[in-house]
C-alpha cells in the first residue's frame, strides 16, 4: 500500500513541515551571559606558569572558569591582562592577590559566592589598567560601617565604597568587551550603598548594569555613559535631575520596576538627547510619559496599565521605528486620531493583548507590521486600513470578528500586504475582498463551514494557506476553490470534517496537511494534479486496511514524507489485530519456552 521508492514513512508521534515558528520578544537582553567567551583560548594553549586546570596564552589571556575553584589562584602569570574566574565557588579575594596583576584589563568574577567581606574596598585599588569588570550573580552588599551604631543606620543599608571603582582612568574601551563596562546585576545593592563619588576618577565608564538589585531611587551616572541597566529593581519614582547629565546615553533599561506617571515629570527624560532605546515595560504606568526625547528608535511600554495615547505625547519622537504597547488596557477610543501623526519612520506597532473594540483610527501611515491580536474587535470597517498603504504584516487573530462584519473593501488599499492572520475569530465563511497579493493567509480555529465562491479568486501569489481546525466538509470545498492559487506550496486543512482528499489542488503544492479529519479512503488519482508533493500528512483519519494503494503515489517523484500514523490499520486496531503467521510464530515460541522450562525441571 505504500510506494516502493525510498522515502520517509512517518509512523511515530510527530512530524514536521517545511516552516518553523518565528518571532521573538525582548527579554532583558541588555548584557552578555558570558562576556569573556570571545577571549577564551583554545585547550592545549597552556604555558609553564599557568595554574593547574586553567588555560593560558602568551598574549596574557587566562581562563580559569568553571573548574570549581574555592580559592583565588596564587600562581597566575604576572603578564595576565584578561582573567576569567566565572562559574566557580570563590567567596573571598585578598587585595595582595590582585595587586601584582598590574597589567589586568579584564576581570570576570560572575557566578561565584563573593560577599562584600570577601571583596574589600582595596581589592581593586592597584588595578589602574582595568577596563572591564564583571561582578554579576554574586552576593555583594558592600556594607557601610558608619560612625554611629547599627541601630541608627540599620544593617539593611549597603554601600559601595567610593574607591572601589574610583580612580580607574582606564576603565574604558577594551580590546573586545563593551567599552568601560561594569556589570553588577543580580546582587543585593540598595540605595544607601551607592555613594555619589562611586565613579570619581573613572570618567570613561560607558556601560553600567545594575539590574536585579534592591534600588528604589538611586540611578545617577556619568555624562559619557551609553548604556544604563536598572531593570528588575524596586524603583517607584525617578528623582528630578536623575538623568540630566546623561547626554550620551543611548540605552536605558527600567523594566520590571514600580514606576508610575506620578513618579516622573515632563523633564525626566528630555535631556537624554542621544537616547535610542528606552524600556519602561512591566511597570505601573497609566499613560505614556511626556517629554520623551525625539531620537528614540525603540520604545518598550508593554505590560503596564496604559489606557490612552494622547495627540502630542509621541509625535515629537521623529525617529521612532518600533512602538510596543501590547498587554495594556487600551481601548480604541483611548487612542487619539492624531496620536501617530508625523511619525514617518514608525514601521512596527504592537497593540495586542489590549481591550480594543475596533481597529483604532489614525494608524501610522507607514506602518509595515501591525499586531492587533487578542483584543475585542468584532468587525473591520471599509476605511480601517485606508491609509496604511505600506502594511506588509497584519495580525488580527483571536478577536471576535464575524464574517458579515468584514467589509468587502476593507483590504482594498493593502497592495503590499504579505501576511494576514485572521485565526481564532468567529468567521463562518471566508470573507470576500481578501487582499490579492497576500502570500501567507491564516484562518485557523474559526467556524468555517464553506469556502465562498470567489473568496480566493485572483490570489496568484498565495504560498501558504492555513484552514486548520474549522468545520469544512468535502462538498463545501469544490475543485474551483483552488483555481487561481498558482503559487500555493503549503495547504493545511487539518482538524476539519473532510471525508476525502480535496480535488483540483494546484500543481505547485508541496505540503498537504489533512490529519485529524474523517478521510476513509484515498482514490488512485487523488494526487494526479499535485506531482510536486513532498509531504502528505494523513494521520488520525479513518483509513481502513487496503484503503491506500501503492499506485496512488506513482507519480509523486518528490515525495519525502507520508504520515499515516493513527489510522485503523496502524493505530489502535493494529495493536489487537495480527496476521495469522504472526500468531503461529508466537505460539511456537511459547511452546518452545514451555519445553525449556520442563527440561530444567527434570
Amino acid at each position: 500500500m505504500v510506494p516502493s521508492r525510498t522515502f520517509l514513512l512517518v509512523l511515530w508521534a510527530w512530524a514536521w513541515g517545511p516552516h518553523g515558528a518565528h518571532g521573538q520578544t525582548h527579554e532583558d537582553n541588555e548584557f552578555l551571559e558570558d562576556p569573556i567567551l570571545f577571549l577564551r583560548p583554545e585547550p592545549g594553549q597552556g604555558s609553564l606558569d599557568c595554574p593547574r586546570e586553567c588555560v593560558c596564552t602568551q598574549e596574557g589571556v587566562v581562563d580559569c572558569g568553571g573548574i570549581d575553584l574555592r580559592e583565588f589562584p596564587g600562581d597566575l602569570p604576572e603578564y595576565t591582562n584578561h582573567l576569567s574566574l566565572q562559574n566557580n565557588q570563590l567567596e573571598k579575594i585578598y587585595p595582595d592577590e590582585l595587586s601584582r596583576l598590574h597589567r589586568l584589563e579584564t576581570l570576570n568574577l560572575q557566578n561565584n559566592r563573593l560577599t562584600s567581606r570577601g571583596l574589600p574596598e582595596e581589592a581593586f585599588k592597584q588595578l589602574t589598567n582595568l577596563n572591564y569588570l564583571y561582578l554579576a550573580n554574586n552576593k555583594l552588599t558592600w556594607p557601610r560601617f558608619p560612625a554611629q551604631p547599627w541601630s541608627a543606620e540599620p544593617p539593611t543599608s549597603y554601600q559601595i565604597p567610593g574607591a572601589t571603582f574610583g580612580q580607574k582612568p582606564n576603565l574604558r574601551r577594551g580590546r573586545g568587551p563593551p567599552p568601560g563596562s561594569v556589570y553588577l546585576h543580580n546582587n543585593k545593592l540598595a540605595d544607601a550603598g551607592l555613594p555619589d563619588n562611586m565613579f570619581n576618577g573613572s570618567s570613561n565608564v560607558e556601560i553600567l548594569i545594575m539590574s536585579s538589585n534592591f534600588l528604589k531611587r538611586k540611578m545617577r551616572g556619568q555624562r559619557q555613559m551609553k548604556v544604563r541597566g536598572l531593570g528588575n529593581n524596586k524603583l517607584e519614582k525617578i528623582p528630578a535631575g536623575a538623568f540630566s547629565e546623561l547626554t550620551s546615553l543611548r540605552e536605558l533599561y527600567l523594566q520590571n520596576n514600580y514606576l508610575t506617571n506620578e513618579g516622573m515629570d515632563n523633564e525626566t527624560f528630555w535631556k537624554l538627547s542621544s537616547l535610542e532605546y528606552l524600556d519602561l515595560s512591566s511597570n505601573n504606568l497609566s499613560e505614556i510619559p511626556a517629554g520623551l526625547p525625539r531620537n528614540i528608535v525603540l520604545l518598550h511600554l508593554e505590560k503596564n496599565a496604559i489606557r490612552s495615547v494622547g495627540p502630542d505625547v509621541l509625535t515629537q519622537i521623529r525617529n521612532l521605528e518600533y512602538l510596543l504597547l501590547h498587554s495594556n488596557k487600551l481601548k480604541a477610543k483611548g487612542i487619539h486620531p492624531l496620536a501617530f501623526q508625523g511619525l514617518k519612520k514608525l514601521h512596527t506597532v504592537h497593540l495586542y493583548n489590549n481591550v480594543l473594540e475596533r481597529v483604532p483610527g489614525g494608524l501610522p501611515r507607514r506602518v509595515r507590521t501591525l499586531m492587533i491580536l487578542h483584543n475585542q474587535i468584532s468587525g473591520i470597517a471599509r476605511n480601517d486600513f485606508a491609509t496604511t498603504y505600506f502594511l506588509e504584516e497584519l495580525n488580527l487573530s483571536y478577536n471576535k470578528i464575524t464574517s458579515p462584519q468584514v467589509h468587502r473593501d476593507a483590504f482594498r488599499k493593502l497592495r503590499l500586504l504579505k501576511s494576514l492572520d485572521l485565526s481564532g475569530n468567529l468567521l463562518q465563511t471566508l470573507p470576500l475582498g481578501l487582499p490579492k497579493n497576500v502570500q501567507v493567509l491564516k484562518l485557523k480555529s474559526n467556524y468555517l463551514g464553506a469556502v465562498a465562491r470567489g473568496a480566493l479568486a485572483g490570489m496568484a501569489q498565495l504560498r501558504e494557506l492555513y484552514l486548520t481546525n474549522n468545520r469544512l466538509r468535502s462538498r463545501a470545498v469544490p475543485p474551483r476553490t483552488w483555481a487561481d492559487l498558482a503559487s500555493l506550496q503549503l495547504l493545511n486543512m487539518a482538524g476539519n470534517q473532510l471525508t476525502e482528499i480535496p480535488e483540483g489542488l494546484p500543481e505547485s503544492l508541496e505540503y498537504l496537511y489533512l490529519q485529524n479529519n474523517m478521510i476513509s479512503s484515498v482514490s488512485e488519482n487523488a494526487f494526479e494534479s499535485t506531482p510536486n508533493l513532498k509531504g502528505i500528512f494523513l494521520r488520525f483519519n479513518k483509513l481502513a486496511v487496503g484503503a491506500v494503494k501503492e499506485s496512488t503515489f506513482k507519480g509523486l517523484a518528490h515525495l519525502q514524507v507520508l504520515d499515516i500514523e493513527g489510522n485503523f490499520e496502524l493505530g489502535e486496531g493494529s495493536k489487537n489485530r495480527r496476521r495469522p503467521e504472526e500468531e503461529e510464530e508466537e505460539e511456537e515460541e511459547e511452546e518452545g519456552e514451555e519445553e525449556e522450562e520442563d527440561e530444567e525441571m527434570r
